[in-house]
């Protein structure tokens, strides 16, 4: 059955996870711990990130958790901050993430437009940082439904996120493709019966996710080629 619309996660997929959340989980950390440096460490083991390294790890609850999920895990460390304050701080810092895109990102979408394919954004982080981090890099027109955990329609690994795309752009589910660099991703693809794309622009390596993808791609630029063939 021919694909007639794509979804993408935005984090780890059109943008380069490792690139982009470093800065990121550094400055939130930092702030955080008011600059105290070992304490921020402290923090950045329970998210797991390396301060010094400034990388994440494979298993941390940043990479596919959402700003409320990351805040119920720090908040039991920060006393003197309630959770709701965390997400704000969590919000506020992603925000201004400077976005490292995975391919030159105006030029493909343009591209999968111009093929007449309908285009979606479907991420665990919040819609207003998602929207800004799209329209930093000049790419927020491109897309016909952006979604966020807190958009209305649950957050992946559950469907309903990518349920409410195919219904907003009138394309059935099985023709529609979810493209992710996580097991949340494409485990959210399955549960909605659609097409399931991993890359690798994100922390997972392709055997981890090999078993819930259709297929994997070393990034996004190689969907065009991959579409033509099927």
């Amino acid at each position: 059955m021919p694909i007639d619309a794509i979804l993408f996660d935005k984090d780890g997929t059109l943008f380069d996870f490792a690139n982009t959340w470093g800065a990121f989980g550094r400055n939130v950390v930092l702030r955080l711990a008011g600059g105290d440096h070992a304490r921020a460490s402290e923090l950045g083991r329970v998210i797991g990130f390396d301060l010094e390294k400034v990388a994440f790890s494979e298993d941390s609850i940043v990479i596919a958790g959402t700003v409320e999920e990351i805040a119920e895990v720090l908040v039991q460390h920060l006393p003197d901050m309630t959770r709701q304050e965390l997400v704000d701080v969590l919000n506020a810092e992603s925000a201004v993430a400077p976005q490292a895109q995975a391919v030159p990102l105006v030029p493909f979408l343009d591209g999968l437009r111009q093929a007449g394919l309908k285009l979606g954004v479907a991420t665990n982080d919040g819609e207003m940082p998602a929207k800004q981090h799209l329209s930093s890099v000049g790419i927020r027109d491109h897309f016909d439904f952006v979604a966020g955990y807190d958009s209305g329609h649950g957050y992946k690994p559950g469907p309903g996120q990518l349920l409410a795309f195919a219904t907003h752009v009138g394309v059935a589910p099985e023709q529609v493709a979810m493209v992710g660099d996580s097991l949340h991703d494409l485990e959210a693809g399955r549960a909605a019966g659609m097409t399931t794309i991993a890359v690798l622009t994100g922390m997972a390596p392709a055997e981890a996710l090999a078993p819930m993808a259709d297929v994997v791609l070393p990034d996004i630029g190689h969907i065009p080629d991959w579409l033509a063939k099927n």
